[in-house]
């Protein structure tokens, strides 16, 4: 019987057989098909593979490179380089404190002026914005990030540290400067620059960064869980800190996170303001002092070959040390906060 010569009328046998005979030749049709070849797959496991060695390759060589360039220092001056002040590049003597304890103390005051107004910013954003004005604001604040850091540096030399230095510095030395103890820090000259005033430049610079990614997170809190909490009489705040925060806070430490990296490795704006002095005789924030950024643009360029070199090569590792344990700490305190939602 040939397909297409049954009709309604005819016994179910016949509309039976021609449906088998449809079967058989889609069947055929399907095993004439080529399988997909698995090249593709091969050669794109292949590549991403290889770029993830080639990352770790690049990570490994400047790690080998710097550490055989400031051999020479670390032979010479072992670990005392590591807690000594002086830095004197005539008498061939160096020691890493001063740039450290800079490098350190600024971060640390950008990250307490910062995080707590990139959360204002992602909390007003996100919660209490209008809706016309969320959109214009948020690529205002994200366009801060792009502002190159020597713009930065040069604002803060020219404008900000003389404004600083006459109407913040002087009142707080007058006032929290007599507080025993804590009024160590801020006392001496009003200069305008120093660490301090590094601090809120680069609070300043990291403020867009953490402020976008908090926003980020904050979006993607389900719309749920905080009409839940208004539907049992939570405030705004109440809200942010008991349901927010809590879903959030991987990204919101993985925001700060970002900022202290950019804050630990910035250079040209941290250089205009910090004062570049090897000095370290007061406590005071107001006083001058240096990073290891700063070192490394102002004297690399002008080094001479052995322990100069050597000894801004090791300054190099130092700061790139603190950065992995600063990132390895954060990952640390993901993986137990992981944890601890795990057992909830």
């Amino acid at each position: 019987m040939q397909p297409g010569t049954c009709d309604a009328t005819q016994p179910a046998a016949c509309r039976l057989t021609e449906l088998q005979y449809h079967i058989m030749a889609t069947t055929s049709d399907l095993s004439a098909v080529r399988p997909p070849s698995r090249t593709g797959d091969i050669l794109f496991g292949g590549l991403t593979r290889g770029a993830a060695i080639v990352t770790l390759l690049l990570l490994g060589g400047i790690i080998v490179s710097l550490a055989i360039s400031a051999w020479p220092s670390i032979e010479t001056f072992g670990l005392r380089f590591l807690w000594t002040a002086e830095w004197d590049p005539p008498a061939d003597v160096y020691g890493a404190l001063v740039p450290i304890y800079g490098t350190i103390v600024t971060s640390l005051i950008a990250l307490i002026i910062a995080v707590p107004v990139s959360f204002g910013i992602a909390l007003f954003l996100t919660e209490l914005s209008p809706a016309w004005l969320r959109r214009p604001l948020g690529t205002a604040i994200e366009l801060l990030a792009a502002v190159p850091s020597i713009v930065y540096g040069m604002w803060g030399l020219l404008v900000f540290s003389p404004i600083f230095g006459e109407y913040f510095q002087k009142p707080l030395g007058a006032t929290v400067g007599q507080i025993p103890l804590i009024g160590k820090l801020f006392q001496g000259a009003p200069l305008g620059i120093g660490l301090l005033c590094a601090g809120v430049i680069l609070a300043i610079m990291i403020i867009p960064y953490i402020a976008s990614v908090m926003r980020d997170v904050f979006e993607v809190t389900p719309v749920l869980l905080k009409e839940s909490a208004y539907g049992i009489g939570c405030t705004t705040w109440e809200v942010m800190w008991r349901v927010v925060l809590p879903f959030t806070r991987a990204g919101v430490i993985g925001g700060v996170m970002l900022g202290l990296g950019r804050a630990l490795g910035e250079t040209m704006a941290v250089t205009f303001v910090i004062g570049n002095t090897n000095l370290l005789d007061s406590a005071s924030l107001f006083s001058p002092g240096n990073s290891i950024t700063s070192a490394l643009a102002n004297e690399f360029a002008e080094a001479g070959v052995g322990l100069h070199t050597a000894a801004l090569m090791e300054l190099g590792l130092i700061l790139f040390f603190i950065t992995f344990v600063v990132l390895a700490l954060s990952k640390v305190l993901l993986l137990r906060l992981a944890k601890g939602e795990g057992a909830k």
